[in-house]
């Protein structure tokens, strides 16, 4: 049995879409990529910890063409996400959106859907963008980007009144408010 490689990531959890734009963060001011070598994991193996995290290692492979198509993903998304409106982002996403269905089923349990791919690389590319169309249909104004401006995470608000502002309280809200309160004190 091998050991599970670590998600070295500080923000975790999220839908998948978020999840994919999550593989991009910064680290002591400097941007960090799961997919190009953070931490000194390969290509192959951060799309793996990637895959693992967002439960989809069971049904897809970390290789070279699923890495390729999450790429593409994952800049159409974030092309999305920070600007709604732009229509060459919507065309990306899209052309993603091509690459698989859903397909009606009968199950045991009644009436299912089931993802259909003619490439299985594009399924966990597909995937984000459909989880994208999901949030945009429940929740549109709830997809977040971390109010630190030193920050490149996104979030989905389930906060109850939706003011979430930090991707993480821990981390981004802490030095927020570290930082306002040494700003108080000084002016003191």
């Amino acid at each position: 049995m091998t050991e599970r490689t670590p998600d070295p990531r500080p923000l975790t959890g999220e839908p998948v879409c978020l999840d994919l734009l999550n593989t991009r963060w910064n680290e002591d001011g400097e941007p960090v990529d799961l997919f190009a070598g953070a931490h000194g994991l390969t290509r192959m193996e951060g799309l793996a910890v990637w895959l693992e995290s967002a439960g989809l290692a069971g049904r897809f492979r970390a290789d070279a063409a699923t890495l390729v198509h999450l790429l593409t993903a994952r800049e159409s998304l974030a092309r999305a996400v920070a600007d709604p409106a732009d229509e060459g982002a919507r065309a990306l996403i899209d052309a993603v959106l091509d690459h698989g269905r859903i397909r009606a089923t009968l199950t045991a349990e009644g009436p299912g859907e089931r993802a259909e791919f003619a490439d299985p690389a594009w399924g966990p590319a597909w995937t984000a963008a459909r989880d994208y169309l999901d949030l945009l249909t429940g929740t549109p104004g709830r997809i977040r980007k971390c109010a630190s401006e030193s920050c490149v995470l996104h979030f989905h608000d389930t906060s109850r009144n939706g003011t979430r502002r930090w991707c993480s309280m821990a981390a981004c809200g802490n030095r927020a408010k570290a930082s306002r309160h040494y700003a108080r004190t000084r002016e003191r």
